[in-house]
């Protein structure tokens, strides 16, 4: 928040130069811009996310449905994977010969992901289709679309900080330059006759 320091150089000083009072400004207008526009950016951002993720999720639960599928057979797993983390998924979950009836009324028989651990000839368990029965992925679910949504806005509300922000530095950045260009050049001119008793008289 070197914004808010700079807002010191607006007092009446005889040393303040002019570039003070303009980084003052610019230091008020980036945080009224981080205050004000950056939750704005941020709601508006998350509201169009929801609208869009809503409207995904009407999508997705109008055409998938959720059927019974029943084992036919287990399918054999691939090698152990070593990997503990990624070994507790695929533990959970096993290969299998399924059938199933698609929404449409046709019957299906392909090999699929059964949320079983030990499963067995007869066992059922839920599964998500399309309308003609290829299996598809869960639906999303409006908690999980709302969790974006927020985490969509709060992104848009930091990417905006950071914008103006950055520009500030960079503006503050240039005027510096030219302040010690400026310096550089006063010292070229005085420095010959700096310390010189009478000089110039």
């Amino acid at each position: 928040m070197r914004a808010i320091v700079g807002l010191w150089r607006w007092r009446h000083n005889p040393l303040r130069r002019g570039t003070d009072l303009a980084e003052a400004w610019i230091a008020l207008a980036a945080l009224v811009l981080i205050v004000v526009a950056g939750p704005v950016v941020g709601v508006v951002a998350g509201s169009l996310s929801r609208d869009a993720l809503y409207r995904s999720v009407d999508e997705q639960h109008s055409h998938r449905q959720e059927v019974v599928a029943t084992v036919v057979k287990k399918v054999a797993q691939p090698p152990l994977d070593t990997d503990p983390e990624t070994a507790t998924a695929r533990d959970a979950h096993s290969r299998v010969v399924a059938t199933w009836t698609a929404p449409d009324g046709s019957a299906h028989r392909d090999r699929v992901v059964a949320a079983l651990k030990s499963p067995q000839s007869g066992d059922t368990f839920p599964l998500w289709t399309d309308e003609q029965g290829h299996v598809v992925g869960r639906p999303l679910d409006k908690a999980t679309a709302t969790t974006h949504a927020v985490l969509a806005g709060f992104g848009a509300a930091v990417a905006l900080t950071g914008l103006v922000e950055g520009t500030r530095r960079v503006v503050v950045w240039r005027m510096v330059r030219r302040r010690y260009a400026r310096w550089d050049h006063a010292w070229d001119i005085a420095g010959p006759d700096w310390g010189r008793t009478g000089t110039g008289s």
